[in-house]
């Protein structure tokens, strides 16, 4: 695995004004609040969490979807959140994203073939060389080329997965950033689409940001994982040694909950108490210390430092 870095990321953030209630009274969600990391090229980077942890909201921000309140994120070294319009418009080529529903994200309008040479024209590709890359396209993902002329609703949930990734394949990225891909299909499905994507990197050697909350896949195709919650992250590490020795009680508490193939096997179970916290009202100090099965009174001030405790492993808690 590479170690030259293609993403890194400081102090992101996004915050929306909501407002709630009959009165109309505004509010501030915090649904990325002070995330870093850095992703390598060539590795696939997991982010892992709950539902509502931020997970997707940090992949937009990183496509440049949504703009950040404040942070930086550098793409190959240049700071993407200082491109312009136009600017952002000629580097999308490098950077790519597959989105979680396969039934939402395709035009119901289009045909198979345009979908997918939509991006290619986009950069005045000549016609006899677009309708090779699709070809092309449609062979690695595993769609006949002769289901070119049909639409998104004459395929199945892991048909539509798989044009949908022809499509982010079509202007050769770099960074592939992977929005809960399998969420939405099958479990039979699931393995298919997750194997594809290993193959395809392995052939087009590109880098992916595979975010997710079913812990199981994520430890497949990962190379390190990083833990979310509430808008922040808690772990992150190489795959086999945040699944090995996880070290914050959050990471711990998700992974006790991981079901065991062998039904006589003693796996203790944590179970976390309480709500979680409501991102527009985030508990002081540490987010996590409400559910906490450790928190001191250090952990309801003092917000803990997203520090590296051993080579490539950082955590951010105060009882570690």
């Amino acid at each position: 695995m590479a170690t030259e870095e293609i993403l890194k990321v400081e102090g992101l953030k996004k915050y929306f004004e909501v407002s709630n209630g009959f009165l109309r009274k505004k509010s501030i969600v915090k649904a990325v609040d002070d995330v870093s990391l850095t992703v390598k090229r060539g590795e696939t980077l997991g982010i892992v969490g709950e539902s509502g942890c931020g997970k997707s909201t940090t992949g937009r921000l990183l496509m440049r979807l949504l703009d950040a309140t404040e942070g930086t994120v550098h793409f190959e070294g240049e700071n993407i959140m200082e491109w312009s319009r136009s600017e952002l418009k000629k580097r999308r080529r490098d950077f790519q994203m597959i989105f979680q529903d396969p039934f939402a994200s395709l035009n119901p309008r289009m045909k198979v073939e345009e979908i997918i040479e939509e991006p290619l024209l986009t950069i005045g590709m000549e016609k006899k060389e677009r309708k090779e890359r699709v070809s092309q396209l449609l062979q690695d993902v595993g769609i006949p080329e002769s289901y070119k002329g049909r639409f998104p609703h004459e395929f199945s949930g892991g048909q539509r997965q798989r044009i949908g990734i022809a499509r982010a394949l079509a202007l050769k990225p770099k960074l592939i950033i992977a929005d809960e891909p399998v969420a939405a299909l099958d479990v039979s499905i699931q393995a298919q689409i997750i194997n594809l994507l290993m193959d395809l990197q392995k052939e087009y050697g590109f880098t992916y940001l595979f975010i997710a909350h079913d812990l199981s896949v994520v430890q497949y195709i990962s190379d390190r994982v990083g833990v979310m919650y509430l808008g922040q992250m808690m772990e992150l590490a190489e795959s086999d040694e945040l699944y090995e020795h996880p070290l914050h009680p959050y990471t711990q508490a998700l992974l006790s909950a991981i079901p065991v193939p062998d039904i006589h096997a003693k796996k203790e179970k944590i179970t976390l108490t309480g709500e979680v916290p409501s991102p527009d009202n985030p508990p002081s100090g540490c987010r996590f210390h409400t559910r906490c099965p450790i928190a001191t009174e250090r952990c309801k001030q003092e917000v803990p430092e997203f520090r590296e405790i051993k080579n490539g492993h950082y955590v951010a808690c105060h009882e570690v």
